[in-house]
């Protein structure tokens, strides 16, 4: 292969890799979030990679300095994802070389697709967001609306320091994850629609006012205020404790909207998630469905909790063996600073999930 001028041969191999795997698989726009776009270059990027749609590919090209964050707040959503669903028979795995990244487990409108698309959703704009913050971005920096004097249960403030500019976030954000979605508006694109926006709505929820005090030795008689972000572990457990109460929908009649499956369920809010398929179990291997199975999986012999060998395995038993397990132990503090440990090993019992019983030996 010959590089065309201004483009090293590595990088027009990676184009060439990207065009062929997107033809085996649906293509995401998350998919970027594998790519190292400081050695590829934006232009690059957003001119090849696989899964992007014109307004996507004109937003990347116009704003190449927001794609850093933007594929930083997808890494950030996979690894949230993967934190809250790491004891669990699905847990948020994703594929290498995979333009859909999550594989064809993203096909089916589930509850696992939910948190998906509201855990990369609000990915991205807590990611975009802290780069605005620190005067990372050409177009955005502190929040320009957070001046002058503000009240709270405190008393009266005046506004200073550097406000979070999550409507920023939430803008770009918006504009570049729902474009895909609002050519199709089909079920499934409301349905994605809906649980981008509920992960948006989790970010600005998670906001706190953070203060400093002016005065005489210390007393608050003025406060500069600013409003931050809260740690994202926090967006994350909230969208799972949405993800284990979502409300299935389904298309209206019309087709102009989604409504309640089940007469008797509430009416969904929109920081609420939906789904429109009820999910797989994830026992064992499907390739149709994007399902690993939990063959090999490491289970707690003693949890009766979605850990447990008991659910894990589903009913397939599991294999016992005895590890030799390294710690760090009898650690301490020496002034001054550094905190001095042993290297000590024990032997613990492993417990992992049995595979599915060979076809001829079942009822044998």
């Amino acid at each position: 292969m010959r590089s065309s001028p201004g483009y090293p041969l590595f990088i027009l191999e990676v184009v060439l890799l990207l065009g062929l795997v997107a033809k085996e698989v649906s293509a995401s726009w998350w998919f970027i979030s594998q790519l190292n776009i400081h050695a590829l270059g934006p232009g690059v990027v957003c001119d090849n990679i696989p899964g992007l749609v014109g307004r996507q590919r004109r937003l990347c090209r116009h704003h190449p300095d927001v794609m850093v964050p933007l594929s930083e707040g997808v890494r950030l959503g996979v690894e949230e994802c993967q934190f809250h669903f790491r004891n669990q028979r699905w847990n948020c795995s994703t594929l290498e070389r995979d333009t859909s990244l999550f594989g064809k487990v993203m096909l089916r409108g589930s509850r696992e697709a939910a948190f998906v698309y509201s855990i990369s959703s609000a990915g991205v704009v807590h990611a975009i967001t802290r780069s605005c913050s620190r005067g990372q971005l050409m177009h955005c920096a502190c929040d320009p609306t957070k001046r002058g004097s503000g009240r709270d249960k405190g008393g009266a403030f005046d506004w200073g320091g550097c406000s979070d500019n999550v409507r920023y976030g939430s803008t770009f954000s918006r504009m570049f994850i729902d474009a895909k979605e609002r050519k199709q508006r089909d079920g499934r694109a409301m349905m994605n629609l809906h649980n981008n926006r509920a992960g948006r709505r989790a970010v600005k929820k998670f906001r706190k006012l953070e203060c400093k005090c002016h005065g005489v030795s210390g007393s608050c008689t003025i406060r500069t205020c600013w409003l931050a972000m809260q740690e994202f572990r926090l967006v994350g457990q909230h969208l799972k404790t949405r993800y284990n109460g979502a409300t299935q929908v389904m298309m209206k009649q019309n087709g102009a909207s989604l409504i309640v499956a089940d007469k008797n369920h509430k009416r969904p809010t929109r920081s609420d998630l939906v789904y429109l398929e009820s999910s797989p179990d994830y026992c064992v291997e499907n390739s149709e469905v994007g399902s690993l199975g939990t063959t090999g999986r490491t289970c707690n012999k003693s949890s009766m909790g979605t850990d447990g060998c008991d659910i894990m395995c589903c009913g397939r038993g599991y294999h016992t063996r005895v590890v030799k397990q390294h710690y760090k132990c009898e650690c301490k503090f020496h002034w001054c600073c550094f905190v001095h440990c042993k290297d000590c090993q024990r032997w613990v019992e492993l417990h992992t999930c049995k595979g599915p019983a060979p076809q001829g030996l079942i009822g044998s």
